[in-house]
């Protein structure tokens, strides 16, 4: 007999992480130059996979992560350089400090410190949009106008207006 009104449960473990505001691809992160779209694309889903990760599974998920932001930002400060991107400098400022940022919290999780894994995850969260928005989309934008001869045209499906 099917019972109404009854509270609805999950069959999650009790230390899961709560994965409500993991973050998600969306055309709001488009920025209309399609190898840097491509690799933010890569980054959002990693850190995805972070947020939602069980604690064993951490390891293996910042190892990806380094390997993705060091081949990541290897590309973007390639591309800065080939271009003479005028305002490089502060850009690959901030590509170092979230290098640095990410080895020593890599230091940190192999001697089990998982809370401040958690924590580098959730800051990188809220630091990507900021970034790409500024600093990336004004990369985006001289790499499509040295290329094509314009800014980028960027077609977004379903992202609010703000």
């Amino acid at each position: 007999m099917l019972q109404k009104n009854l509270p609805q449960t999950t069959m999650t473990h009790p230390d899961a992480p709560d994965t409500s505001d993991a973050m998600r691809w969306s055309d709001a992160f488009l920025l209309g130059y399609d190898p840097m779209d491509k690799l933010h694309e890569e980054f959002v889903d990693i850190v995805a996979r972070l947020q939602a990760a069980d604690d064993g599974s951490l390891p293996s998920l910042m190892d990806e992560l380094a390997r993705h932001l060091q081949e990541h930002f290897d590309l973007e400060n390639k591309w800065m350089e080939e271009t003479d991107f005028p305002p490089r400098g502060c850009h690959m400022d901030e590509h170092a400090a979230v290098l640095k940022s990410v080895a020593e919290v890599r230091e940190e999780l192999t001697a089990g410190n998982t809370d401040l894994c958690r924590d580098l995850v959730a800051h990188l969260a809220e630091w990507f949009p900021g970034h790409a928005d500024h600093l990336d989309s004004a990369l985006a934008h001289w790499m499509s106008k040295r290329r094509f001869g314009g800014k980028p045209v960027v077609l977004r499906r379903d992202v609010p207006l703000r």
